[in-house]
């Protein structure tokens, strides 16, 4: 008796954007917002997000070259990534909503602060923030790769859910406790 169950995998047609999207989605994410202060306020939902390095401490964050994000992150010496809890969906789906307010007013419907390293906003109640100067820009295809050099950060807690991304869906994500 196997432990493992096998389900059948099909190919995916690389040239067709919408079964690549769909392969590329069954890797479950976390859900940030990438911010940018200063002249040019924006934020925008991301899950391309990672830990690059703890020595340095780099991360990065991959932005696709026809969003406005790419514009101000382009033109900004730092920026800072929220890592969003669970409950935080709506935030989500608000920087992820092309037709929002653009410029500061854009953050008029969400709770934030400033920065305390960068003048780049801080989502409320996220998990974790990272603030970041920008260090390198690399191009990705479509996207643009910015390494981002952490000079501040700030965690809470681990909650017993948090936010996830998985199959074009937000969804929770419940920590699983050992039994006594």
């Amino acid at each position: 008796m196997s432990l493992v169950t096998t389900r059948t995998a099909e190919d995916v047609d690389l040239t067709d954007t919408r079964q690549l999207r769909g392969a590329f989605g069954t890797f479950a994410t976390g859900v940030t917002v990438a911010t940018v202060g200063g002249r040019a306020w924006r934020g925008m939902t991301a899950n391309s997000f990672t830990a690059l390095s703890l020595d340095p401490p780099l991360v990065l964050v991959c932005v696709g070259k026809e969003a406005v994000m790419h514009g101000s992150l382009t033109g900004a010496e730092d920026f800072s990534v929220s890592v969003l809890a669970a409950g935080q969906e709506d935030v989500a789906r608000h920087f992820a909503d092309p037709t929002r307010p653009s410029g500061l007013s854009q953050f008029a419907t969400v709770g934030w602060e400033p920065g305390r390293a960068t003048d780049a906003p801080l989502i409320a109640g996220a998990d974790a923030h990272f603030e970041c100067v920008r260090q390198e820009v690399y191009d990705g295809g479509d996207h643009t790769i910015f390494i981002g050099r952490v000079v501040a950060a700030r965690k809470r807690p681990p909650a017993a859910d948090t936010l996830v991304f998985r199959s074009g869906r937000f969804r929770g994500l419940t920590e699983e406790r050992e039994a006594a």
